[in-house]
């Protein structure tokens, strides 16, 4: 109902964006957007932007964490309210995409932060101790998981620190660490921004591949993807690659 592998930012469309606030409730994602209820606290942490309906909601195959909620997703200052690859700026059209070339459908995917609430800087090191548990949620929620892909530093800090506290949770899911798909981790020479998109194609080639083999789970437990693993370009990423969608 929502993919449509051509054309991207259609928040700005009326019509899709009503789309998306009707289906907050839909089944595949009501169990996601319920966590993000309980998450909103508007004297604490502050605001959660929903998931929405054009992801899987519960049926994801691949969880896309990124660091932190993007303004275009801040309902409150003029934004969707959504984490969506639809959303009206650069890094969810470049994320978009990316999930187009590699032949990946969005309702493949979920997105989340390592940060859920919406700060707009980086996250320190408490904060994203703190994204921990409503990540460990999260995950509980999905059960056809089998690939995580890290967008930037502060997810793969976020993973990390999930990854000690509930080792028994992450095995036998394939981590594909990579770049952010912001406009800041292109903020860099001519040759560092195309090594940097070529590692980001290679990643969701590689996210594509892993759907595309059998689902036999044990005999990838603990294990990071060759593209993660062995991709000399990540070890370039700018600790402000960010933003999230």
């Amino acid at each position: 109902m929502y993919h449509d592998p051509v054309a991207h930012r259609r928040m700005r469309d009326p019509e899709f964006r009503q789309q998306q606030i009707d289906g907050l409730r839909a089944p595949h994602v009501a169990p996601v957007n319920a966590l993000v209820d309980e998450l909103i606290d508007p004297s604490g942490r502050g605001w959660v932007p929903y998931v929405a309906p054009v992801y899987g909601g519960v049926h994801a195959s691949v969880l896309n964490i990124h660091r932190d909620p993007g303004p275009k997703t801040h309902l409150p200052h003029g934004g969707s309210g959504f984490l969506c690859p639809e959303n009206d700026d650069a890094s969810a059209e470049r994320f978009a995409t990316l999930l187009d070339g590699a032949g990946i459908a969005v309702s493949e995917t979920l997105s989340w932060n390592a940060y859920p609430w919406y700060i707009n800087r980086s996250p320190r090191a408490a904060e994203l101790e703190a994204g921990v548990e409503p990540l460990r949620r999260l995950l509980g929620l999905l059960p056809r998981l089998r690939v995580v892909m890290l967008h930037g530093g502060s997810a793969r800090d976020g993973w990390r620190r999930l990854e000690r506290r509930h080792p028994d949770l992450v095995s036998g899911l394939e981590v594909v660490p990579t770049y952010h798909t912001s406009n800041q981790a292109f903020i860099c020479a001519p040759g560092v921004r195309a090594a940097r998109m070529a590692a980001l194609r290679e990643a969701f080639t590689r996210t594509a591949q892993v759907l595309q083999e059998p689902d036999h789970g044990a005999h990838r437990r603990g294990k990071a993807s060759e593209a993660g693993a062995t991709g000399a370009h990540w070890g370039h990423i700018a600790p402000r690659s960010a933003r999230n969608r």
